[in-house]
């Protein structure tokens, strides 16, 4: 049965669960208390690597990384069909480097355990590692390459996910506001700040860290919070870096505009997305070290967005109570965009009553309150 739902959320998490449920054949209308995609979702950086950010094992969150990434070629070139908009998508693998021998033996154990799930991955030192990325630092004894990972220009995939809803007959509301979700228990009514109402079968919260305002409307404690990521981009005139590499004080990706963006450096700031001059040194004394190129360069671009964080980490991804009415698929905290087709999937999983595995109720929106 085809219903008619309602997505408070127009970031790449409600674009991209608006693209699948239309794809399915539902109505579906999404809501925007600002513009879409204006705050993690076009701030991202927009790495696909669930190996290299996910360090500690194969827990459920690593597995539905995984998924996801191995939906990203379908997924991507369906959005550009769609679309009629094209966005870097770059299968450039990922290093992820060690300097030290202790850090070595833990990119080793890394990799053993990941191999079990698909990886291909080699430790690389000396010549052959420094033939693949010249420019890196001498004194990075070694890295871990994943060739599996890739990357995506984040505000273009946006844009065009934006389009690709609209052109399949999405509603799209911005600049709302505010919405208050006025009923919820037989039928859903959502409520803009100027008093329009929209109506709907279901509701499917994507609001990010705005979410936890409705713990009071749907009587469960939904604790997801901004966590200010601050990102800067350097011009370059060729690609000097040919992968995404990653460090554990944050990560460079060269992407096809000239630019080299590095991050992140984070922060609790509330709802502040203001650039910091600590935050952006940060970066540049990490960026030097590694790439000794940078030591004289300056960004030309700087920016910060606001990721939804939880207290465990995980997203919450789920129906709010038994009936499926209202469904939550927030705080993906850094990993929006890796996660944007197999979340989308799995909302509309839940919104439809399909069966859910097991692995995925670990992300269920109620594992925080009381009874």
């Amino acid at each position: 049965m085809k219903e008619s739902i309602v997505v408070m959320g127009g970031g790449v998490i409600g674009l991209s669960c608006a693209y699948e449920l239309r794809r399915r054949g539902h109505q579906v209308t999404v809501l925007d208390i600002q513009r879409c995609g204006g705050q993690a979702s076009g701030a991202a950086a927009g790495m696909l690597a669930p190996y290299s950010e996910n360090v500690e094992g194969s827990d459920p969150f690593f597995r539905f990384c995984l998924e996801s990434l191995r939906l990203y070629p379908d997924w991507q070139q369906s959005v550009k069909e769609i679309s009629g908009q094209t966005f870097e998508y770059t299968n450039s693998g990922s290093l992820y480097v060690a300097y030290h021998e202790a850090d070595l033996l833990a990119l080793e154990g890394r990799l053993m355990w990941q191999r079990q799930f698909g990886s291909s991955g080699r430790i690389l030192e000396g010549d052959e590692l420094f033939r693949l990325e010249p420019q890196l630092s001498r004194n990075v004894r070694a890295a871990l390459h994943t060739p599996e990972e890739s990357h995506l220009y984040a505000p273009h995939y946006v844009k065009a996910l934006e389009e690709a809803c609209r052109r399949l007959g999405v509603d799209i509301y911005e600049n709302l506001e505010q919405l208050t979700v006025v009923e919820w228990r037989s039928k859903i009514a959502v409520r803009s700040k100027e008093g329009h109402t929209f109506r709907g079968d279901r509701l499917l919260v994507c609001s990010g860290a705005w979410a936890q305002e409705l713990s009071d409307t749907f009587g469960i404690q939904i604790p997801v919070y901004p966590i200010r990521g601050q990102i800067c981009a350097y011009a370059v005139d060729v690609k000097p870096v040919q992968h995404m590499v990653f460090g554990n004080q944050g990560y460079l990706v060269a992407k096809e505009n000239g630019t080299l963006v590095c991050g992140a450096s984070e922060d609790v700031a509330g709802f502040d997305t203001s650039v910091t001059e600590r935050g952006i040194e940060r970066l540049r004394k990490w960026n030097k070290a590694m790439f000794p190129f940078l030591a004289d360069r300056i960004p030309f671009h700087r920016w910060a967005g606001l990721r939804p964080s939880t207290l465990d980490g995980l997203p919450l991804i789920g129906a709010a109570d038994g009936t499926n009415r209202v469904v939550f698929a927030v705080g993906h905290y850094r990993n929006g965009i890796l996660l944007s087709p197999a979340t989308a999937m799995l909302a509309a999983d839940w919104l439809e009553g399909k069966p859910i595995s097991e692995d995925y109720r670990a992300f269920l929106p109620g594992r925080f309150s009381h009874s």
